[in-house]
């Protein structure tokens, strides 16, 4: 690690062109492109996007991001209900449709007429039911970037849940992107290396979505260790650029961050769930199956604990778990804060312990200086 000036490099920094080696995951394309302009890396987080929607937003990051380098976070997992089945999207959706049991689907009306939350109105759409939980979903996305990166400061693809295929690791590589992969465990960070991945992102507990159950400042030097000459990222838990200093005194090569960004100004977050996020203390989350199937570290609620209570039929394998509750979360986020309703008892995100720093909105740029300037007092203090 090194800084000179405001520039603080590693060599990973360097090779993707940017002026601090801070990444940050947001779905919003606006955090995406001023992260960017500022100097670090935005990444934006496709699952929650058809494609079309997908390319509207990479159409605005390059119309804002002055020229600067940005990266796709995808969501190939390699362990989900329907792996495998041929026939497609479609295809795959309606089989698992089918297979959601009758005693989930009453337990969620159940839990939404407790809160007094009405249906959606007529005509009014819920959320794509599927989202890009699977392979299916996830490869006309992935199609659609390589094709954009042709022309497009487009450097990074992280795959945020399993071994991205290798097919898609050598099109990535073909393309000119590197290639990162998300993990919490040292024997998946190896098999990530041996797939041909780039760049291993050691995600501790302590992160917002998906997680494993190991620190981030135990998970992070024995990834570095175990990986070699590949670079790491660490992520879970950071928000300030102490922590940035740590993570890299660590053996980490940057700081992959994402729940800060939820309370920006330019985040899409509703301003309702925004205020929850900055009231919530770093002992207001949850790790739970409750959002997709999978372990996930969200803001805890009336919703995760009552899929988390034992008397409960128990949250359902990905990505049945948000087709279940697709209708029910639309329904929640559209009532909330309404009169005559309790649905912002239910409203939730992903999110991690961060969460207790983050107690105001503010503006990308203000939260990427900050980050900086605590970085760089950091290295000075250290190495005076």
């Amino acid at each position: 690690m090194a800084a000179t000036g405001k520039r603080i490099s590693s060599p990973l920094a360097e090779e993707l062109g940017l002026e601090v080696p801070i990444f940050a995951f947001s779905k919003a394309p606006e955090v995406v492109a001023a992260v960017s302009r500022a100097g670090g890396m935005g990444v934006l987080g496709a699952v929650a996007y058809t494609v079309d929607q997908l390319r509207e937003g990479l159409d605005f990051i390059e119309a804002h991001v002055d020229g600067k380098p940005y990266g796709v976070d995808v969501v190939m997992p390699a362990k989900y209900e329907g792996a495998g089945q041929t026939g497609g999207a479609a295809q795959l959706g309606s089989m698992l449709e089918q297979m959601i049991p009758a005693r989930h689907k009453a337990f969620i009306e159940e839990l939404l007429t407790r809160h007094e939350v009405p249906p959606l109105p007529e005509g009014t759409d819920a959320w794509h039911h599927l989202l890009a939980w699977t392979e299916e979903t996830t490869r006309p996305q992935v199609d659609l970037v390589l094709e954009l990166a042709k022309t497009r400061p487009i450097k990074l693809l992280a795959n945020a849940l399993g071994p991205p295929p290798r097919d898609i690791v050598d099109r990535a590589h073909a393309a000119g992107l590197k290639v990162a992969a998300l993990t919490g465990r040292v024997e998946h960070a190896r098999k990530h290396v041996a797939n041909g991945v780039d760049v291993i992102v050691a995600q501790g507990t302590e992160a917002g979505g998906h997680c494993g159950e190991i620190s981030t400042m135990v998970l992070v030097p024995e990834i570095v260790d175990a990986v070699g000459k590949t670079p790491v990222l660490a992520a879970g838990g950071i928000g300030c650029g102490r922590q940035v200093a740590a993570a890299m005194a660590l053996g980490a090569q940057g700081a992959w961050t994402g729940s800060i960004w939820l309370t920006a100004e330019e985040s899409d977050v509703i301003p309702l769930l925004k205020d929850k996020l900055v009231r919530a203390g770093s002992r207001d989350t949850v790790r739970s199956r409750a959002l997709t199937g999978k372990p996930a570290r969200q803001l805890r609620t009336a919703w995760s604990d009552a899929w988390d209570d034992p008397k409960g039929p128990g949250p359902l394998a990905m990505p049945m778990q948000f087709m279940a509750t697709a209708d029910a979360t639309s329904r929640i986020f559209r009532y909330a804060g309404q009169p005559g309703t309790r649905a912002e008892e239910l409203l939730t995100s992903p999110v991690g312990q961060i969460v207790g720093r983050m107690d105001a909105v503010r503006p990308v740029a203000t939260i990427m200086d900050d980050l900086v300037r605590e970085l760089h007092e950091t290295i000075a203090r250290l190495n005076p």
